[in-house]
Protein backbone atom coordinates (compact mmCIF):
# COMPACT_ATOMS: atom_id res chain seq x y z
CA UNK A 1 0.00 0.00 0.00
CA UNK A 2 2.97 2.25 0.59
CA UNK A 3 4.69 1.56 -2.86
CA UNK A 4 4.34 4.58 -5.46
CA UNK A 5 4.79 4.57 -8.72
CA UNK A 6 7.84 6.26 -9.81
CA UNK A 7 5.89 8.92 -11.85
CA UNK A 8 4.55 10.05 -8.74
CA UNK A 9 7.52 10.56 -6.39
CA UNK A 10 8.24 13.79 -6.92
CA UNK A 11 4.59 14.43 -5.74
CA UNK A 12 5.25 12.20 -2.84
CA UNK A 13 8.16 14.06 -1.78
CA UNK A 14 6.50 18.13 -2.54
CA UNK A 15 3.47 16.60 0.10
CA UNK A 16 5.77 15.48 2.52
CA UNK A 17 7.34 18.76 2.64
CA UNK A 18 3.51 20.27 2.52
CA UNK A 19 2.08 18.49 5.80
CA UNK A 20 5.59 18.74 7.36
CA UNK A 21 5.15 22.98 6.92
CA UNK A 22 1.17 22.84 7.51
CA UNK A 23 2.44 21.23 11.58
CA UNK A 24 4.52 23.82 12.04
CA UNK A 25 1.82 26.51 10.94
CA UNK A 26 -0.71 24.62 12.86
CA UNK A 27 1.66 24.80 15.81
CA UNK A 28 2.91 28.10 15.38
CA UNK A 29 -0.39 29.47 15.24
CA UNK A 30 -1.37 28.06 18.28
CA UNK A 31 1.46 29.32 20.17
CA UNK A 32 1.61 33.01 18.63
CA UNK A 33 -2.25 33.14 19.59
CA UNK A 34 -1.45 32.18 23.22
CA UNK A 35 1.53 34.08 23.48
CA UNK A 36 -0.21 37.19 22.07
CA UNK A 37 -3.06 37.08 24.77
CA UNK A 38 -0.40 36.65 27.04
CA UNK A 39 1.60 39.47 26.29
CA UNK A 40 -2.04 41.48 26.23
CA UNK A 41 -3.29 40.80 29.54
CA UNK A 42 0.08 41.81 31.03
CA UNK A 43 0.13 44.89 29.21
CA UNK A 44 -1.76 46.77 31.69
CA UNK A 45 0.34 45.25 34.89
CA UNK A 46 3.61 46.30 32.60
CA UNK A 47 1.95 50.41 32.21
CA UNK A 48 1.35 49.80 36.45
CA UNK A 49 5.19 49.08 37.09
CA UNK A 50 6.21 51.69 34.91
CA UNK A 51 3.90 53.91 36.28
CA UNK A 52 5.22 53.44 39.91
CA UNK A 53 9.09 53.55 38.41
CA UNK A 54 8.50 56.98 37.15
CA UNK A 55 7.05 58.15 40.41
CA UNK A 56 9.83 56.36 42.42
CA UNK A 57 12.17 57.89 40.45
CA UNK A 58 10.81 62.01 40.87
CA UNK A 59 9.91 61.44 44.46
CA UNK A 60 12.34 58.51 45.69
CA UNK A 61 11.19 59.14 49.28
CA UNK A 62 7.69 58.29 48.27
CA UNK A 63 8.68 54.96 47.92
CA UNK A 64 8.13 53.70 51.46
CA UNK A 65 8.43 49.88 52.36
CA UNK A 66 5.37 48.77 51.90
CA UNK A 67 5.41 50.11 48.18
CA UNK A 68 8.72 48.44 47.14
CA UNK A 69 6.96 45.14 48.62
CA UNK A 70 4.29 46.41 46.08
CA UNK A 71 6.83 47.21 42.98
CA UNK A 72 8.42 44.02 43.51
CA UNK A 73 5.04 41.51 43.72
CA UNK A 74 4.35 43.69 40.50
CA UNK A 75 7.20 42.99 38.49
CA UNK A 76 7.65 38.87 39.61
CA UNK A 77 4.05 38.87 38.47
CA UNK A 78 6.05 39.76 34.87
CA UNK A 79 8.30 37.33 35.50
CA UNK A 80 6.60 34.62 32.83
CA UNK A 81 7.03 36.84 30.42
CA UNK A 82 10.43 36.08 29.66
CA UNK A 83 10.20 32.75 28.62
CA UNK A 84 6.50 33.90 26.60
CA UNK A 85 9.88 36.02 24.61
CA UNK A 86 12.15 33.44 24.41
CA UNK A 87 9.45 31.64 22.23
CA UNK A 88 8.90 34.33 19.86
CA UNK A 89 12.70 34.81 19.15
CA UNK A 90 12.16 30.14 18.22
CA UNK A 91 9.29 30.97 16.65
CA UNK A 92 10.99 33.78 14.78
CA UNK A 93 13.88 31.45 13.61
CA UNK A 94 10.77 29.02 12.47
CA UNK A 95 9.17 31.12 10.37
CA UNK A 96 12.58 32.01 8.82
CA UNK A 97 13.08 28.10 7.89
CA UNK A 98 9.60 27.77 6.62
CA UNK A 99 10.16 30.85 4.22
CA UNK A 100 12.69 28.72 2.85
CA UNK A 101 11.20 25.96 2.74
CA UNK A 102 8.46 27.39 0.58
CA UNK A 103 10.50 28.96 -1.90
CA UNK A 104 12.06 25.62 -2.70
CA UNK A 105 8.70 23.84 -2.84
CA UNK A 106 7.82 26.86 -5.83
CA UNK A 107 10.93 25.70 -7.74
CA UNK A 108 9.58 22.43 -7.15
CA UNK A 109 6.49 23.11 -8.01
CA UNK A 110 7.94 24.54 -11.35
CA UNK A 111 9.65 21.33 -12.06
CA UNK A 112 6.65 19.22 -12.00
CA UNK A 113 4.55 21.67 -13.79
CA UNK A 114 7.49 21.22 -16.89
CA UNK A 115 7.71 17.33 -16.26
CA UNK A 116 3.98 16.63 -16.14
CA UNK A 117 2.58 19.93 -18.22
CA UNK A 118 0.40 17.43 -20.53
CA UNK A 119 -1.59 16.13 -17.33
CA UNK A 120 -5.13 17.42 -17.17
CA UNK A 121 -5.28 19.70 -14.13
CA UNK A 122 -8.13 17.74 -12.87
CA UNK A 123 -6.39 14.35 -13.62
CA UNK A 124 -3.55 15.49 -11.97
CA UNK A 125 -5.71 16.73 -9.12
CA UNK A 126 -7.24 13.43 -8.46
CA UNK A 127 -3.63 11.97 -8.28
CA UNK A 128 -2.34 14.15 -5.61
CA UNK A 129 -5.66 13.75 -3.46
CA UNK A 130 -4.74 9.98 -3.69
CA UNK A 131 -1.32 10.39 -2.87
CA UNK A 132 -2.36 12.38 0.00
CA UNK A 133 -4.90 9.23 1.38
CA UNK A 134 -2.02 6.88 0.65
CA UNK A 135 0.74 8.94 2.44
CA UNK A 136 -1.89 9.73 5.46
CA UNK A 137 -2.12 6.05 5.85
CA UNK A 138 1.39 5.22 5.14
CA UNK A 139 2.22 7.67 7.77
CA UNK A 140 -0.41 6.23 10.14
CA UNK A 141 0.99 2.83 10.10
CA UNK A 142 4.80 3.54 10.40
CA UNK A 143 4.15 6.53 12.97
CA UNK A 144 3.90 4.48 16.11
CA UNK A 145 6.66 5.33 18.33
CA UNK A 146 8.33 4.86 22.45
CA UNK A 147 7.87 7.85 24.54
CA UNK A 148 10.95 9.98 25.25
CA UNK A 149 10.21 13.54 25.74
CA UNK A 150 7.57 15.74 26.39
CA UNK A 151 7.12 19.35 25.26
CA UNK A 152 6.51 22.56 27.72
CA UNK A 153 3.06 23.16 28.74
CA UNK A 154 0.86 25.41 26.50
CA UNK A 155 -2.16 26.90 28.17
CA UNK A 156 -4.80 27.09 25.69
CA UNK A 157 -7.49 28.48 28.47
CA UNK A 158 -8.60 28.97 31.60
CA UNK A 159 -11.98 28.19 32.39
CA UNK A 160 -14.08 25.66 34.52
CA UNK A 161 -13.65 24.33 37.56
CA UNK A 162 -10.70 22.51 39.15
CA UNK A 163 -11.49 19.08 37.38
CA UNK A 164 -13.05 18.84 33.92
CA UNK A 165 -11.88 16.72 30.57
CA UNK A 166 -11.89 18.44 27.09
CA UNK A 167 -10.85 16.58 23.78
CA UNK A 168 -11.07 16.91 19.78
CA UNK A 169 -12.20 13.47 18.08
CA UNK A 170 -9.01 10.71 17.93
CA UNK A 171 -9.94 9.99 14.09
CA UNK A 172 -12.27 12.58 12.30
CA UNK A 173 -10.24 13.97 9.08
CA UNK A 174 -7.74 16.87 10.33
CA UNK A 175 -10.46 19.49 8.75
CA UNK A 176 -12.84 18.91 11.66
CA UNK A 177 -11.47 20.82 14.23
CA UNK A 178 -14.30 20.36 16.90
CA UNK A 179 -13.53 21.10 20.94
CA UNK A 180 -15.34 19.22 23.27
CA UNK A 181 -15.79 20.41 26.67
CA UNK A 182 -16.73 18.75 30.06
CA UNK A 183 -16.82 20.59 33.43
CA UNK A 184 -16.13 18.69 36.72
CA UNK A 185 -16.45 15.19 37.34
CA UNK A 186 -19.35 14.39 39.52
CA UNK A 187 -22.74 13.35 38.41
CA UNK A 188 -22.43 16.13 35.02
CA UNK A 189 -24.48 15.88 31.72
CA UNK A 190 -24.01 19.26 29.96
CA UNK A 191 -21.21 18.61 26.62
CA UNK A 192 -20.16 21.85 25.59
CA UNK A 193 -18.77 20.96 21.37
CA UNK A 194 -17.18 24.11 19.91
CA UNK A 195 -16.37 25.01 16.32
CA UNK A 196 -13.08 25.29 15.96
CA UNK A 197 -9.81 25.50 18.68
CA UNK A 198 -9.92 29.00 18.26
CA UNK A 199 -13.06 29.38 19.33
CA UNK A 200 -13.04 27.24 22.35
CA UNK A 201 -10.12 29.47 23.28
CA UNK A 202 -12.73 32.76 23.03
CA UNK A 203 -15.49 30.69 24.60
CA UNK A 204 -17.58 31.32 22.11
CA UNK A 205 -19.95 29.46 18.91
CA UNK A 206 -20.48 26.41 20.91
CA UNK A 207 -23.43 23.82 21.06
CA UNK A 208 -24.84 22.12 23.82
CA UNK A 209 -25.70 18.44 24.53
CA UNK A 210 -27.80 17.35 27.23
CA UNK A 211 -26.28 13.47 27.86
CA UNK A 212 -29.43 10.98 28.82
CA UNK A 213 -27.28 9.90 31.56
CA UNK A 214 -24.86 11.33 34.00
CA UNK A 215 -21.07 11.01 33.93
CA UNK A 216 -18.77 10.00 36.61
CA UNK A 217 -14.90 10.66 36.52
CA UNK A 218 -13.18 12.65 33.57
CA UNK A 219 -11.76 9.59 31.48
CA UNK A 220 -14.04 10.40 28.60
CA UNK A 221 -12.94 10.29 25.36
CA UNK A 222 -14.43 11.31 21.70
CA UNK A 223 -14.05 8.52 18.74
CA UNK A 224 -15.54 8.83 15.66
CA UNK A 225 -18.00 11.11 16.38
CA UNK A 226 -19.39 9.61 19.28
CA UNK A 227 -18.34 10.31 23.05
CA UNK A 228 -17.37 7.29 25.48
CA UNK A 229 -18.02 7.51 29.38
CA UNK A 230 -18.49 6.14 32.20
CA UNK A 231 -22.42 6.26 33.08
CA UNK A 232 -22.82 7.92 37.06
CA UNK A 233 -22.23 5.15 39.91
CA UNK A 234 -21.86 2.43 37.98
CA UNK A 235 -19.31 0.51 35.82
CA UNK A 236 -21.35 1.17 32.66
CA UNK A 237 -20.20 2.31 29.54
CA UNK A 238 -21.76 4.28 27.37
CA UNK A 239 -21.07 5.11 23.40
CA UNK A 240 -22.96 8.80 22.77
CA UNK A 241 -23.27 9.36 18.69
CA UNK A 242 -23.21 13.45 18.49
CA UNK A 243 -25.11 13.94 15.45
CA UNK A 244 -28.19 11.86 16.20
CA UNK A 245 -27.81 12.98 19.66
CA UNK A 246 -28.82 9.58 21.00
CA UNK A 247 -27.22 6.56 22.74
CA UNK A 248 -26.07 3.80 20.32
CA UNK A 249 -24.50 1.25 23.04
CA UNK A 250 -24.11 0.70 26.32
CA UNK A 251 -22.34 -2.15 28.05
CA UNK A 252 -21.04 -2.91 31.53
CA UNK A 253 -18.01 -3.15 32.66
CA UNK A 254 -17.54 -6.42 33.93
CA UNK A 255 -15.70 -6.47 37.39
CA UNK A 256 -15.06 -2.89 37.35
CA UNK A 257 -14.81 -1.16 40.50
CA UNK A 258 -16.79 2.31 40.34
CA UNK A 259 -18.01 5.49 42.36
CA UNK A 260 -13.99 5.73 43.89
CA UNK A 261 -13.54 2.30 44.37
CA UNK A 262 -10.65 2.05 42.69
CA UNK A 263 -9.52 5.96 41.29
CA UNK A 264 -6.46 7.94 40.70
CA UNK A 265 -4.47 9.19 43.42
CA UNK A 266 -6.55 12.76 43.01
CA UNK A 267 -9.97 10.57 43.38
CA UNK A 268 -12.73 12.17 41.94
CA UNK A 269 -14.48 9.06 41.13
CA UNK A 270 -11.98 8.38 38.30
CA UNK A 271 -12.24 4.30 38.44
CA UNK A 272 -12.59 3.91 34.86
CA UNK A 273 -11.01 6.20 32.46
CA UNK A 274 -11.22 5.63 28.67
CA UNK A 275 -8.81 6.17 25.65
CA UNK A 276 -7.56 6.19 22.39
CA UNK A 277 -4.41 5.50 20.56
CA UNK A 278 -3.48 4.59 17.08
CA UNK A 279 -4.74 1.05 17.87
CA UNK A 280 -8.10 1.83 18.90
CA UNK A 281 -10.03 2.03 22.07
CA UNK A 282 -9.57 1.19 25.63
CA UNK A 283 -10.35 1.27 28.83
CA UNK A 284 -8.25 1.37 31.79
CA UNK A 285 -9.45 0.34 35.23
CA UNK A 286 -9.01 -2.00 38.30
CA UNK A 287 -11.21 -4.91 39.48
CA UNK A 288 -11.04 -6.48 43.17
CA UNK A 289 -9.52 -9.36 41.85
CA UNK A 290 -6.80 -7.97 40.66
CA UNK A 291 -6.35 -6.70 43.64
CA UNK A 292 -6.46 -2.81 43.18
CA UNK A 293 -3.70 -2.88 40.30
CA UNK A 294 -4.28 -1.25 37.05
CA UNK A 295 -6.15 -3.16 34.30
CA UNK A 296 -5.93 -2.48 30.40
CA UNK A 297 -8.48 -3.53 27.76
CA UNK A 298 -9.19 -3.07 24.46
CA UNK A 299 -12.51 -2.17 23.14
CA UNK A 300 -14.33 -3.18 20.26
CA UNK A 301 -15.77 0.47 19.53
CA UNK A 302 -19.37 -0.75 18.18
CA UNK A 303 -20.76 -3.09 20.38
CA UNK A 304 -17.98 -2.16 23.22
CA UNK A 305 -16.93 -5.66 23.96
CA UNK A 306 -13.95 -6.83 25.77
CA UNK A 307 -11.48 -8.13 23.33
CA UNK A 308 -8.39 -8.42 25.00
CA UNK A 309 -7.04 -7.60 28.74
CA UNK A 310 -3.40 -7.45 30.27
CA UNK A 311 -3.20 -7.18 34.50
CA UNK A 312 -0.05 -4.65 34.63
CA UNK A 313 0.45 -5.08 38.25
CA UNK A 314 0.87 -1.26 38.74
CA UNK A 315 -1.33 -0.17 41.82
CA UNK A 316 -3.94 2.40 40.48
CA UNK A 317 -4.48 4.38 43.42
CA UNK A 318 -0.32 5.06 43.31
CA UNK A 319 -1.38 6.89 39.98
CA UNK A 320 -1.86 10.27 38.98
CA UNK A 321 -3.22 9.83 35.18
CA UNK A 322 -2.32 7.68 32.71
CA UNK A 323 -2.49 7.42 28.77
CA UNK A 324 -1.87 5.55 25.97
CA UNK A 325 0.55 6.22 22.78
CA UNK A 326 1.32 3.25 19.91
CA UNK A 327 -0.87 0.22 22.38
CA UNK A 328 1.95 1.39 25.35
CA UNK A 329 0.21 2.66 29.13
CA UNK A 330 2.29 5.27 30.21
CA UNK A 331 1.62 5.94 33.69
CA UNK A 332 2.08 9.14 36.02
CA UNK A 333 3.61 8.75 39.60
CA UNK A 334 1.31 11.69 41.01
CA UNK A 335 -1.32 14.52 39.99
CA UNK A 336 0.87 17.03 41.91
CA UNK A 337 3.72 19.36 41.62
CA UNK A 338 6.75 17.19 40.95
CA UNK A 339 4.92 14.32 38.99
CA UNK A 340 6.79 12.73 35.88
CA UNK A 341 5.57 9.51 33.80
CA UNK A 342 7.26 6.90 35.66
CA UNK A 343 5.74 3.52 34.64
CA UNK A 344 4.83 2.01 30.83
CA UNK A 345 3.34 -1.16 30.57
CA UNK A 346 3.57 -2.71 26.18
CA UNK A 347 0.57 -4.55 25.79
CA UNK A 348 2.56 -5.91 22.40
CA UNK A 349 4.96 -7.46 24.62
CA UNK A 350 2.72 -7.86 27.64
CA UNK A 351 5.95 -6.17 29.41
CA UNK A 352 6.53 -3.34 31.50
CA UNK A 353 9.36 -0.87 32.59
CA UNK A 354 9.88 1.84 34.70
CA UNK A 355 10.28 5.10 33.37
CA UNK A 356 11.63 8.67 34.28
CA UNK A 357 10.26 10.82 31.67
CA UNK A 358 9.62 14.67 33.28
CA UNK A 359 7.02 17.42 32.59
CA UNK A 360 6.10 20.22 34.53
CA UNK A 361 2.78 20.20 35.44
CA UNK A 362 2.44 23.95 35.79
CA UNK A 363 -0.79 24.27 37.67
CA UNK A 364 -0.17 21.49 40.93
CA UNK A 365 -3.58 19.58 40.45
CA UNK A 366 -4.07 17.32 37.02
CA UNK A 367 -6.72 15.91 36.70
CA UNK A 368 -7.41 14.68 33.51
CA UNK A 369 -4.81 13.65 31.15
CA UNK A 370 -5.27 12.13 27.50
CA UNK A 371 -3.64 11.51 24.32
CA UNK A 372 -4.60 12.31 20.73
CA UNK A 373 -3.06 10.04 18.20
CA UNK A 374 -3.73 12.46 15.44
CA UNK A 375 -2.35 15.28 16.48
CA UNK A 376 0.51 13.10 18.02
CA UNK A 377 -0.45 15.93 21.63
CA UNK A 378 -1.59 15.31 25.60
CA UNK A 379 -4.75 16.95 26.54
CA UNK A 380 -4.35 18.12 30.22
CA UNK A 381 -7.35 19.58 32.59
CA UNK A 382 -4.72 21.16 35.10
CA UNK A 383 -6.26 23.04 37.80
CA UNK A 384 -9.32 24.68 35.69
CA UNK A 385 -6.88 25.63 33.01
CA UNK A 386 -6.99 23.61 29.42
CA UNK A 387 -3.12 22.53 28.73
CA UNK A 388 -1.14 20.62 25.66
CA UNK A 389 1.78 19.64 25.46
CA UNK A 390 3.58 17.99 22.48
CA UNK A 391 5.21 14.71 22.56
CA UNK A 392 8.45 13.52 21.57
CA UNK A 393 8.27 9.79 20.09
CA UNK A 394 11.52 7.47 19.21
CA UNK A 395 10.30 6.09 15.66
CA UNK A 396 11.90 3.48 13.52
CA UNK A 397 10.39 4.17 10.10
CA UNK A 398 11.20 1.33 7.01
CA UNK A 399 10.56 2.74 3.56
CA UNK A 400 10.00 -0.07 0.85
CA UNK A 401 12.88 1.50 -1.05
CA UNK A 402 11.06 3.42 -3.84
Amino acid sequence: MCNRDPRSRQLRQLMEKVQNISQSMEVLDLRTYRDLQYVRNTESLMKVVDGKLKVASDNPRSLNPKGFQELKDKVTQLLPLLPVLEQYKADAKMIMRLREEVRNLSLVLMAIQEEMGAYDYEELRQRVLLLETRLHSCMQKLGCGKLTGVSNPITVRASGSRFGSWMTDTMIPSSDNRVWSMDGYFKGRRVLEYRTMNDFMKGQNFVQHLLPHPWAGTGHVVYNGSLYYNKYQSNIIIKYHFRSRSVLVQRSLSGAGYNNTFPYSWGGSSDIDLMADENGLWAVYTTIPNAGNIVISRLEPQSLEVLQTWDTGFPKRSAGESFMICGTLYVTNSHLAGAKIYFAYYTNTSSYEYTDIPFHNQYSHISMMDYNPRERVLYTWNNGHQVLYNVTLFQVIKTSGD
